[in-house]
């Protein structure tokens, strides 16, 4: 298996993202979700369930967490340039995440799509985020 890696991160740099993908990227097409939040901020979401995300903050201050609707999962950004970073969500010792792919520059995923999170369950959702996030991620704070 070949692993692709990508860098990403916040306007200021605060936070950096270290993204290993097992696909290439144009073979990713980025989830635009239907939430108020994230239409607001223009977000569109990658992940790789097989994959590896490493989230790095250089001032663990500034890295801000928002709970929206069901308050299940973690909406991090950054709370110096307000930059949404992405989403995780943790269950026991497990966390699964999702990433901006706004943050990535010059990554050449595929055209964007959109998710439909607000039609789902809690229950859903964590299905869903368990099967398509990242299960490999460390959030250095």
């Amino acid at each position: 298996m070949s692993v692709c890696k990508l860098k990403g991160r916040c306007h200021c740099g605060n936070i950096t993202a270290d993204i290993e993908l097992t696909s290439p990227p144009a073979a990713l097409n980025p989830r635009a979700c239907d939430c108020d939040f994230c239409r607001e901020h223009g977000a569109a979401y990658i992940s790789d369930p097989k994959g590896k995300l490493t989230l790095s903050v250089n001032e663990p201050s500034l890295l801000g967490r928002y709970h929206q609707g069901s308050g299940t999962a973690d909406f991090l950004f950054c709370r110096q340039c307000g930059v949404l970073v992405g989403v995780s969500f943790q269950q026991a010792q497990n966390i699964y995440a999702t990433i901006n792919a706004n943050i990535i520059k010059e990554a050449g995923f595929g055209d964007t799509c959109s998710a439909s999170p607000k039609k789902l369950s809690t229950a859903e959702k964590i299905a869903r985020w368990q099967a398509v996030w990242f299960s490999d991620v460390r959030i250095n704070a």
